[in-house]
């Protein structure tokens, strides 16, 4: 009997999975997958994980310096060997994320973005296949448009609540974004309480909805990845969009789920839909400043965000520091 995990991937859309823990990731056989510092901070804490740890902890000592440079290169090869195992198991890409700290540092973005990629092709994986999440600030998304621009390096931008990131990131040219749906709804629940806020009315589901309209009416060809959802509810009403990415226990109820998964969008119904103006941010940093001020709830998630993977980061770093000094 098909379930709706498979009628959902027959709607069109890539199934990826949003997990650093690769051991539970083949059961549902998604395209791709995602990770972020906390997800690979929860997977790192398993018994499973240590030796990628071993790996990493290693690797920095031989290349050395003081311990805060070792710190940072066995984050960076732990993120790589996370990568590298989740690579073995599904047949498409897989993202890794600049550290959060570096948001609102193009320069700083760039430079750790191509060394993550010369990590990932010195234990045989092409560039190809990864994609560099990072943050959808104005520095960021200026990093990802002069990777992908001028060294083929595509990226995948994340923390993105507002309409205004979704238009600049397509203008840059990125390869992929990820809206997040359920922490929009979590802001909505929280500061505009009372509505249901079910499917087709939830405000993250709108929100991706209207990204993905505009960039068919308007011919961008940069995948649209809903994220961050609260219940499949959320995943069923986006049936269509290009990607999803969705974490295992969604994929186990969706897995354990054998209704019907009609398809929401569509890319041909999105250019007869009510059309959407065309605006303009990626050259114009103030107006793009002030669009994301004036959007309260893009505004504080973004930043939200941005603090909790830097403070997961940390917390990382302080594990293998631990480990370094031993």
């Amino acid at each position: 009997m098909s379930t709706s995990l498979d009628h959902l991937k027959a709607t069109g859309t890539v199934v990826v999975s949003d997990s650093g823990d690769f051991e539970s990731i083949d059961a549902y056989k998604p395209q791709d997958a995602t990770t972020n510092p906390s997800l690979i901070l929860a997977a790192a804490g398993k018994a499973g994980y240590a030796r990628l740890i071993d790996i990493a902890v290693s690797y920095a000592k031989e290349k050395g310096g003081n311990i805060d440079a070792q710190v940072e290169n066995a984050i960076d090869r732990l993120l790589v060997e996370f990568g590298k195992e989740i690579l073995a198991i599904v047949p498409g890409r897989v993202s890794t994320e600049v550290d959060a700290r570096l948001s609102f540092d193009k320069e700083a973005t760039k430079a750790k973005a191509k060394h993550l990629i010369k990590l990932y092709e010195s234990v045989g994986i092409s560039k190809e296949r990864i994609l560099i999440k990072i943050a959808s600030t104005w520095e960021g998304i200026q990093a990802a448009r002069e990777l992908e621009r001028d060294d083929q390096i595509h990226c995948n931008l994340t923390l993105l609540f507002g309409f205004g990131q979704a238009v600049a990131c397509a203008e840059a040219g990125v390869t992929l974004i990820s809206p997040f749906v359920g922490r929009i709804l979590d802001w909505y629940k929280k500061n505009k309480p009372g509505p249901a806020y079910q499917n087709e009315e939830d405000p993250g589901v709108q929100s991706v909805s209207k990204i993905y309209n505009y960039y068919k009416q308007h011919g961008y060809r940069t995948i649209v990845m809903g994220a961050s959802f609260r219940n499949t509810g959320e995943i069923k009403a986006l049936a269509g969009c290009d990607f999803l990415t969705i974490s295992p226990a969604l994929l186990e109820e969706l897995k354990n789920d054998a209704s019907p998964v009609p398809k929401k969008l569509d890319a041909a119904a999105a250019a007869s839909a009510a059309p959407i103006s065309k605006v303009s941010y990626v050259d114009n940093e103030p107006e793009f400043r002030w669009t994301l001020l004036q959007d309260s709830m893009a505004f504080d998630k973004l930043h939200e965000g941005i603090k909790k993977f830097a403070e997961d980061g940390n917390t990382l770093k302080a594990l293998l520091r631990k480990k370094l000094e031993a």
